[in-house]
């Protein structure tokens, strides 16, 4: 399956009347890296406005990103997903914190992981970065792990594979019937977690399992 990209920005989003969760989805800006594993983030939050009927529009200009306000009051949330690479992440959730004043216990950073099966979905709060570079960057920007994460598997590299490279490739035609399914259930548990988050955690335990 080919991944989309995010689309052109449309009208910028304001400052909501209460602050509301952020939603992140992390990715790599630009067509050489469109449909990689480590894009899987972004392409989950591009889900969840669809699902809402929305588009993700311009941010303010202190915030380098694409957003939509999505859900009703008071299950609603904003998506995030940076225009910037992967380990500059962090500037720009640190960004959008600050002009929402939202804080770090209110944010969700959804981002893929080599070290969960292919499929498999996980909601923690805290934890460390497993050596992903977006994570650890939002880490460093807050001066704090204590936000929450959806870590979507994407497995293993084969072999001696280096994991670097391989989170830069797109899926396999084996594992493409697949990542419709995992974005649908991505966004299922992201819609859960604006509205009740421990039951998203629970969500995100049971999906892809066999």
């Amino acid at each position: 399956m080919k991944l989309p990209l995010l689309g052109r920005p449309g009208p910028r989003t304001g400052k909501p009347a209460e602050p509301l969760p952020i939603v992140v989805g992390l990715r790599n800006p630009g067509p050489k890296y469109e449909g990689s594993r480590h894009n899987i983030g972004a392409v989950v939050i591009a889900n969840v406005a669809v699902r809402a009927g929305h588009t993700l529009g311009r941010a303010p200009s202190r915030v380098s990103a694409a957003v939509a306000k999505v859900g009703k009051p008071p299950d609603s949330g904003i998506l995030v997903a940076p225009f910037t690479f992967m380990n500059e992440s962090g500037r720009v959730v640190r960004a959008a914190l600050d002009y929402w004043k939202v804080a770090p216990g209110d944010l969700l950073v959804i981002h893929d992981d080599i070290d969960l099966a292919f499929g498999r979905l996980r909601v923690q709060v805290g934890g460390g970065s497993g050596g992903h570079n977006g994570v650890r960057s939002v880490e460093q920007s807050l001066g704090t792990k204590d936000f929450s994460r959806l870590k979507v598997g994407v497995g293993r590299p084969p072999g001696s594979a280096d994991p670097a490279e391989y989170v830069l490739r797109g899926f396999t035609k084996k594992e493409s019937p697949g990542v419709d399914l995992i974005v649908e259930d991505a966004a299922d548990v992201v819609e859960m977690w604006l509205s009740d988050r421990q039951r998203a955690q629970e969500m995100a335990a049971h999906r892809g399992r066999d």
